[in-house]
């Protein structure tokens, strides 16, 4: 930040996010308890790869490159490679280093705010005071505002240390973790060791097509386009019904649990037919039952009239 330049003052709210750090700044005599925060987020849309056949996710293995087998995660060890040796280091070797946990955050000095390039800079977090009263965390924001100064500190984060510059984020505390010197590549291009001569004419064009797109820098104006567009497609595609069951993704079939439901509704259909057919046959089998009755009861009667028939002719003979 320019000197004599300050940001408008900005609240940060940690609604909803999560310490991953606590402990404390401390410079000289004088000790923050702070707390601190990611400030910032991946606003991507996770995506992963499928078969584009039948959907089914894409596994990746850990194969042993020497007997070709698959390798689970407790017996893979770390390593490293100079090109012709490669080192092993496993996870005793690990644990034998020195561990990082220092729960402070330590001003090595105060520097000016435009000697820090901002090519180094790798992450952002906020610092939220963590103590009853505020008055050291606000004292610290104001000294370093005034001086227009960036403390750069040493900590200790994820096991690692880190080096790091402590400013000022409207009203908020911020550390942003540095790359360290040795990280930053030196930009040679020897194409740019040739002289090239620029006239005033060009210049001054170029000044004027500068000052037409110039304007103040307001972030929120400024959309990720692409991830937008993404989540609109992902949005129709579920509205016209085009996806596919996430379960079915991984190969996974229909618990067992869930046929035997199926299997027992079923047999509970057909146990209602089987007694509806069981009901109609066995009316049937009763009226064919008392018609037979009713045939034969006519066939005795029928009978037994016949020799009386025959007498009755006989004697009239």
């Amino acid at each position: 930040m320019p000197a004599g330049v300050s940001l408008p003052r900005e609240r940060v709210c940690t609604g909803g996010m999560r310490a991953v750090w606590k402990g404390a700044v401390t410079f000289g005599l004088v000790n923050v308890p702070v707390k601190l925060y990611s400030a910032t987020e991946d606003h991507d849309v996770s995506l992963h790869q499928v078969h584009d056949k039948d959907g089914g996710r894409i596994r990746y293995q850990r194969v042993c490159e020497i007997d070709g087998e698959v390798v689970p995660y407790q017996n893979i060890d770390k390593a490293y490679d100079d090109g012709e040796r490669t080192v092993i280091i496993t996870d005793q070797d690990l644990k034998s280093l020195p561990a990082e946990r220092s729960r402070e955050i330590e001003v090595v000095e105060f520097v000016p705010t435009e000697q820090v390039d901002p090519i180094m800079f790798d992450r952002s977090y906020y610092l939220e005071p963590d103590s009853a009263s505020n008055k050291a965390y606000v004292l610290l924001r104001e000294a370093l505002e005034s001086t227009d100064r960036t403390a750069i500190v040493r900590m200790s984060l994820r096991q690692k240390t880190r080096l790091a510059a402590l400013r000022v984020h409207g009203d908020v505390l911020m550390v942003q973790t540095l790359l360290w010197s040795d990280e930053v590549r030196a930009a040679e291009f020897p194409s740019l060791d040739e002289p090239v001569k620029i006239t005033k004419t060009e210049l001054d064009l170029s000044k004027q097509l500068i000052e037409s797109l110039a304007n103040d820098f307001e972030p929120d104006q400024y959309v990720d386009e692409y991830q937008r567009d993404l989540r609109t497609l992902i949005e129709a595609k579920l509205e016209q019904g085009d996806a596919i069951d996430t379960a079915a993704t991984f190969g996974e079939q229909p618990e067992e649990g869930g046929g035997e439901v199926i299997d027992l509704m079923e047999a509970l259909r057909q146990s209602i037919a089987a007694k509806r057919g069981g009901e109609s046959d066995a009316a049937s089998a009763s009226a064919a039952s008392d018609a037979s009755t009713k045939g034969k009861a006519k066939s005795s009667s029928a009978s037994k009239k016949a020799p009386a028939k025959r007498k009755a002719a006989e004697k009239a003979g």
